[in-house]
């Protein structure tokens, strides 16, 4: 299954989108724009795809995405959630724009968001607020407030990029066959998954898809499925504090605890009972 390609649409009187979607408008599957997406979670919780990074996302987070970069935010259980969504073309401004030589930082940020970009430190505190902004404002304030933005994010350049896989044109083949490895994946990463099932639905041998995968995104295979599934079960054990460290390794899709705390420790730099630990601490700071 090859991501959905999303059409865009443009009011007469605007040159790019700044609208909030909430449930049962926020859920999209895995898909693709060619446009620029720049993204403010105001509600709800789960797990972010971005090319192959896998993450979760929270109130407050602010993700900076590339045009043709596939990508979906999957949220957790049947909580509401919501998010400012601003999309827009990068050459709206013209076809100079990027050309005049104040404009070097901006043409570098676009660049380089195409890896997909996560936003840090007090960016994130300055760009909610802006963000939120631009639903509302009307006229050139609308181009004023989104160059503030792009200004913030390029000058102070407090993000991480996230994906390392290369993108490509949206009718490329070998994007339609890394869509359908990863859409298989989000859609079974709760139950086992075998070599050669994953390799079946990439038409190909299990050696030829292992070397395949490895080329396309830098990783492993399985170091990609792992990444979804502790990304799952970091929501498990923060979303409910009943849930036990050994029901958050079954229900993720871990045959066994010792491979769940290993993984864990890999990708989370820490246990499991630490990381709810972690958050919960933040959490109660955060009252």
């Amino acid at each position: 299954m090859k991501p959905l390609i999303e059409q865009l649409p443009l009011s007469n009187d605007t040159s790019f989108v700044a609208e909030t979607h909430r449930t049962p408008h926020f859920e999209v599957p895995w898909h693709q724009h060619i446009e620029v997406e720049m993204i403010l979670f105001k509600e709800g919780a789960g797990l972010s795809f971005i090319g192959n990074y896998v993450g979760e996302f929270e109130p407050g987070d602010i993700f900076f995405l590339g045009p043709n970069l596939p990508h979906t935010f999957q949220k957790s259980g049947d909580i509401i959630t919501s998010a400012v969504v601003v999309h827009f073309r990068d050459n709206f401004w013209g076809k100079e724009f990027l050309q005049l030589p104040e404009s070097k930082g901006i043409e570098q940020l676009l660049t380089t968001s195409l890896q997909g970009l996560k936003v840090s430190g007090k960016s994130k505190e300055q760009l909610n607020l802006l963000i939120a902004s631009l639903e509302k404002e009307r006229g050139f304030k609308r181009i004023i407030t989104l160059c503030e933005c792009l200004d913030i994010l390029s000058r102070k350049e407090e993000f991480i990029t996230l994906s390392t896989q290369e993108v490509k044109e949206v009718n490329n083949k070998n994007r339609e066959r890394i869509d359908r490895i990863f859409q298989y994946t989000m859609e079974n990463f709760k139950e086992p998954i075998q070599l050669p099932a994953i390799a079946g639905i990439a038409d190909m041998s299990v050696p030829a898809f292992c070397n395949y995968f490895k080329k396309s995104t830098r990783k492993k295979y399985i170091d990609f499925l792992n990444e979804v599934r502790i990304g799952y079960a970091c929501k498990l054990l923060t979303d409910n504090t009943q849930t036990t460290v050994e029901g958050a390794c079954y229900d993720s899709g871990f045959n066994t605890l010792a491979n769940f705390n290993k993984q864990f420790l890999k990708v989370k730099k820490m246990t499991p009972s630490k990381y709810r630990k972690v958050f919960l601490g933040r959490e109660k700071a955060e009252i």
